[in-house]
């Protein structure tokens, strides 16, 4: 698959997906949940989805038991906002690169304050 055609299929799945995610009802789906990317196998039979959570860790795994037992009512929903050949099984996975990037940011922040001081 030409890299234009899969970056096309990945940011519409990725854009799908976001659109989705708000309208779950699960209750273990809350707060702040980001798709960061979706990565479709050359065959279209799977994809990895990225979801980014700002929340506790055992909050994020509990978004995370509610994303993976919805993923096949969000597969159905993609089905009809996205024209492809095959419909990929999805799978969740957590990105917590965000997260990382904030303690980053934050002990960074700190540094720079003690060495003013």
């Amino acid at each position: 698959m030409p890299n234009f055609r899969a970056d096309r299929i990945n940011n519409e799945i990725k854009s799908a997906v976001a659109d989705i995610l708000p309208t779950l009802k699960d209750p273990r789906i809350q707060g702040l949940v980001s798709v960061t990317r979706a990565d479709v196998a050359a065959d279209l039979k799977t994809a990895k989805i990225y979801v980014s959570i700002l929340a506790e860790a055992d909050v994020s795994k509990d978004i995370m038991r509610g994303l993976r037992s919805a993923a096949g009512f969000v597969r159905r929903e993609l089905g009809s906002r996205v024209e492809i050949r095959a419909l990929p099984e999805l799978t969740f996975i957590l990105d917590d690169s965000i997260v990382k990037g904030s303690q980053t940011i934050d002990l960074l922040k700190s540094l720079d304050i003690k060495h003013d001081e």
